[in-house]
């Protein structure tokens, strides 16, 4: 068995005090059907503290009425080295947290804070390998983001193409176990049935050791979870993946996002990581 070495990573959140689900821009979201905000924050500071126990920092940014998709940190930034490329909705009624997000970062000292022209939903459709950017298109991001993204971040940026309208983003269908070192690639883990047959094919390819998803892994959120290498952080339900993960050599850490997934989210989309 490969002995996984977690990385300590440095993580943005935003506490869940005005979620709702008032609206649908994704096929979780059902307005009609009741919200707990006081269970919703509950899961999501055990979800914070989880990350504080294994080491990782943690930050938080203020939460801000009439947003309650702000919670979904994952989707308002894209951090590499340092620099910071910020986040463009697609949904009106997201647009105003990318301005918030980019506020946090320029008063935490970040001077190399970059706004981009085209559709970008951040780390919901990039996932970052240590080598290449993943990106994903086909519901949010647009195409021509991820060029953008590749200008902007100096980094070379792989395009994927998402079909299945359930996994909107990225972050919902793919993940990544453990980055790219001098001595071993990088390891995911995805759902292939939510890619086009020609992004499969690539995934395949550029990642033949990649752990196969299922659709009962997909369909609780066990792909929008959380690695540092070691350590993975998953839905409560994702009990047949943490097993095959636990077979791989990493340490699966059950933890309980039913409320926040009424929105469409998991442990990714509340965790934005930034590098330095």
């Amino acid at each position: 068995m490969t002995t996984r070495v977690p990385l300590t990573r440095r993580y943005l959140m935003c506490p869940p005090k005005y979620f709702a689900v008032d609206y649908a821009i994704n096929p979780w979201m059902d307005p009609s059907k009741p919200v707990d905000v006081r269970r919703a924050l509950g899961q999501w500071t055990a979800l914070r503290d989880i990350y504080r126990e294994l080491g990782h920092t943690v930050e938080e940014i203020e939460p801000q009425p009439g947003l309650p998709d702000m919670v979904f940190a994952a989707n308002s930034g894209t951090v590499i080295d340092g620099r910071v490329l910020g986040a463009r909705f697609r949904a009106t009624q997201r647009v105003p947290e990318a301005e918030h997000y980019r506020r946090w970062f320029v008063e935490h000292g970040y001077r190399d804070v970059l706004m981009p022209s085209r559709i970008n939903e951040a780390e919901g459709d990039f996932a970052w390998t240590g080598r290449i950017l993943l990106a994903g298109t086909g519901f949010r991001t647009d195409p021509e983001a991820h060029g953008e993204a590749q200008e902007l971040l100096g980094v070379p940026v792989l395009s994927l193409r998402l079909v299945d309208p359930r996994y909107y983003h990225l972050d919902t269908a793919l993940f990544v176990l453990s980055e790219a070192t001098d001595v071993s690639p990088a390891h995911i883990a995805y759902y292939p049935e939510a890619f086009s047959q020609g992004s499969q094919r690539v995934l395949a390819r550029m990642f033949p050791d990649a752990v196969r998803a299922t659709a009962a892994d997909a369909g609780c959120f066990g792909l929008n979870g959380v690695s540092d290498g070691r350590n993975v952080v998953l839905p409560l339900e994702a009990t047949a993946l943490a097993r095959r993960l636990a077979a791989c050599g990493y340490e699966p850490v059950l933890t309980d996002i039913a409320e926040l997934r009424k929105a469409g989210g998991g442990p990714k989309c509340c965790t934005l990581e930034i590098r330095k």
